[in-house]
């Protein structure tokens, strides 16, 4: 059995189509055919069956996926441990963060570390945390940002600091000037722009609303974090935001709750037993240190 063996099986098995397949490997239709027999010769079972218009995995092509997909993230691994450099002149670091450390941590902590290693090529990309830990067990990513708990097994957390959410309006808000706590029901009246259901955040906010038995007033949904600042600071929409990102924007002014929202641990992820590159390492070294400062 060969490397480009289990490639080329992976290819068929997400293309379900072997002229696709094909193409995306840069290889013809009958070589592909014909290594994927040899594959199926070597392990002396049928991994898809060709019978139908799309090509579907059998039962051992399913049992077997799995482990290909494992084999070749830890050949993938290797070759990245083989390049990596460990005076951190070069090496690549890919990094994910939910949209709300985004607006208030992101910045300051990548600005040290850049400083420390201009050689790392930096990838960020902003997205779900349920996205973050996919991609975590898939081996797309070195490190993710985002909250505890984790839900994937195969997933490591490591908590960060707690961070605590508010009512948030802009500086023409009618509740611009209020110290007085706002009640649960009061809180349930604010017409809202909030992030949509995909994101940790907006499921933390309706589980507190649940919890006291009101409904939010939510006007607008989104999926981006500065679209939810330029809103709020220009109109008479409030939110709920971390009071991290309201610290950040002079124009915002946070709203006490009572109750509260509870504080959520925010944590570093990273897969369970995965190779650490050198730039992984720095990364989580500096995202420590600047936290204690």
């Amino acid at each position: 059995m060969l490397l480009r063996h289990i490639r080329y099986f992976l290819a068929v098995a997400e293309h379900r189509n072997f002229t696709r397949a094909a193409e995306a490997l840069h290889v013809s239709q009958p070589t592909l055919s014909q290594q994927i027999r040899q594959l199926e010769d070597t392990l002396r079972t049928q991994l898809l069956d060709r019978s139908g218009r799309t090509v579907q995995l059998t039962d051992a092509g399913v049992a077997w996926m799995r482990y290909a997909k494992l084999a070749l993230q830890d050949l993938d691994a290797g070759v990245r441990a083989i390049h990596d450099v460990g005076e951190l002149s070069r090496g690549n670091l890919r990094l994910a963060v939910t949209p709300t450390f985004t607006a208030y941590l992101v910045g300051p902590v990548i600005d040290r570390f850049y400083a420390s290693h201009p050689g790392i090529a930096i990838e960020i990309q902003e997205m779900t945390q349920d996205q973050i830990e996919a991609q975590l067990a898939d081996d797309k990513l070195d490190a993710g940002i985002a909250f505890e708990p984790v839900y994937a097994a195969e997933i490591e957390s490591q908590p960060l600091f707690q961070e605590t959410l508010s009512l948030v309006v802009g500086g023409g808000h009618a509740r611009a000037s209020r110290r007085k706590p706002l009640s649960a029901q009061d809180f349930a009246k604010e017409p809202l722009v909030l992030l949509n259901k995909a994101f940790a955040t907006r499921r933390y906010i309706d589980e507190y609303c649940a919890r006291h038995r009101v409904r939010p007033q939510v006007a607008i949904e989104v999926n981006s974090i500065s679209a939810i600042v330029e809103i709020v600071r220009h109109g008479q929409l409030a939110t709920v935001l971390p009071d991290g990102i309201a610290r950040e924007h002079a124009e915002l002014q946070p709203v006490p709750l009572d109750p509260p929202l509870p504080a959520r641990t925010a944590a570093l992820l990273q897969r369970k037993d995965a190779y650490r590159t050198a730039a992984s390492k720095a990364f989580v070294q500096v995202l420590m240190e600047s936290l204690e400062r």
